[in-house]
């Protein structure tokens, strides 16, 4: 009697165990380190950001080829971090509401410069399609005027962007200033990316397409909005800031909603599905997301680094120095471990999945070439890294049962959901 007594003893133990442990894993510090990693990459989007004005200070102050070659340098080096920091945006509000200050896309350039004839010169969506405020002191608007005499911070943050709630109206951010140092990419699904000339921004008669001095205004303004508004955001995160405090508000299970939230709709409804999928259906260059300088691939794949950086809770500085703690994985590895090991394996073929796109943009042929609607081994690397994001979704959703939360809605994309709806008119 008393070893059978021992026994079931022992079984309901056992039983209990992955319960008990996973009450042992400390959610908050999860959480926290969460925190402390998200303040960390803002801080190095930032820091990227002030190389960027830089540079772009070099070219406008004397404009060349290598002076511009530097400023493109300079934006595909700051674009490596920030889309890192795009796992935070859907579970945080904060980051959500400001996300398309520097990020919005895509964009109808026609808004600010110059555009190829190709382009058309109107859009019934938008009546500021070929507005080019560059060349343009007075732009007509919704039955006024507005100003444009003088290319201020106001009249592009503003006045101009998003105006009319025009998505499309992108005035400031990342890609405005992409379109600045590239221009439009005119080939289509064919090799090459924009091909802006140093003398857009040439001083007397060296200028090309006129309005240098207004085109260098632009962007000098631009992107001293964009490094504003990312100090503004890394200020968020550190010690007592507003995204800290919104966090930690709602409690633990709160903090891990809000991680499992932004993981599961960045990887399904946003990349898999409105950056990748719907232009891959499409067969569509224009959306593609970094579509001025052929630079899709790195944001990509960047997004899945942040992805596995906030699942592993580790991230290594543009210092080389670690910010680590307390991970997801531990909190799911207490509740279920073979769960874990099901999430660590999706990671792992997404981030494979999205290297393969990577490394092929790097020596064969851009991503917009890869969608093409000819091109069926291309075609079939992108969808590669769609259904393993697709996959590491279900994945996640099983997480969020298995941890007791309360049901997630992740983001979802009609590309995805309904395909057929994309091509209705």
């Amino acid at each position: 009697m008393h070893v059978r007594k021992h026994l079931l003893i022992l079984a309901l133990l056992v039983a209990g165990a992955p319960a008990a442990a996973a009450e042992a894993v400390d959610r908050g510090k999860v959480v926290a380190t969460y925190a402390d990693i998200a303040q960390a990459m803002y801080q190095d989007a930032l820091a990227g950001g002030r190389t960027l004005r830089t540079a772009v200070g070099a070219l406008i102050a004397q404009p060349g080829e290598d002076t511009l070659k530097s400023a493109r340098a300079a934006w595909i080096a700051a674009r490596a971090t920030y889309p890192q920091t795009e796992v935070f945006r859907f579970g945080n509000k904060i980051v959500d509401d400001w996300e398309g200050k520097v990020n919005a896309w895509p964009l109808d350039e026609g808004l600010i410069d110059y555009v190829d004839r190709s382009y058309g010169t109107e859009s019934d969506e938008n009546p500021l399609y070929v507005a080019n405020v560059i060349a343009n002191r007075k732009i007509r608007f919704a039955g006024k005027s507005i100003d444009a005499t003088r290319i201020t911070r106001k009249l592009l943050s503003e006045k101009l962007h998003e105006a009319g709630g025009v998505e499309a109206n992108v005035a400031v951010g990342y890609h405005a200033i992409e379109f600045l140092l590239w221009g439009q990419d005119l080939n289509g699904t064919g090799p090459g990316a924009g091909n802006r000339p140093w003398t857009d921004y040439a001083s007397g008669a060296a200028c090309t397409h006129g309005n240098c001095d207004r085109r260098a205004t632009y962007l000098q303004v631009a992107t001293n909005l964009l490094v504003d508004d990312l100090a503004w955001m890394a200020k968020q995160w550190a010690p007592g800031g507003k995204a800290r405090r919104a966090l930690a508000k709602g409690g633990p299970n709160a903090g891990i909603t809000a991680i499992l939230t932004g993981l599961g709709s960045l990887s399904y409804g946003e990349l898999a599905g409105e950056r990748m999928k719907l232009g891959l259906l499409l067969h569509d260059p224009e959306e593609e997301h970094d579509c001025f300088s052929d630079n899709t691939h790195n944001s990509h794949y960047y997004d899945v680094v942040g992805m596995r950086a906030v699942y592993f809770a580790g991230y290594r500085r543009s210092d080389g120095s670690e910010v680590k703690g307390p991970m997801l994985a531990d909190v799911v590895k207490a509740a279920d471990p073979g769960l874990d090991a099901e999430m660590r394996s999706r990671l792992d073929a997404t981030e494979a999945a999205m290297r393969r796109i990577k490394e092929r943009a790097e020596i064969k042929e851009a991503y917009d070439q890869m969608i093409g609607p000819d091109n069926a081994e291309g075609n079939a690397v992108v969808q590669a890294g769609i259904d393993a994001l697709a996959a590491q979704t279900k994945t996640l959703e099983r997480i969020v049962a298995a941890l007791r939360l309360k049901p997630i809605k992740f983001e979802g994309s009609k590309s995805l959901d309904d395909p057929a709806s994309v091509f209705k008119k």
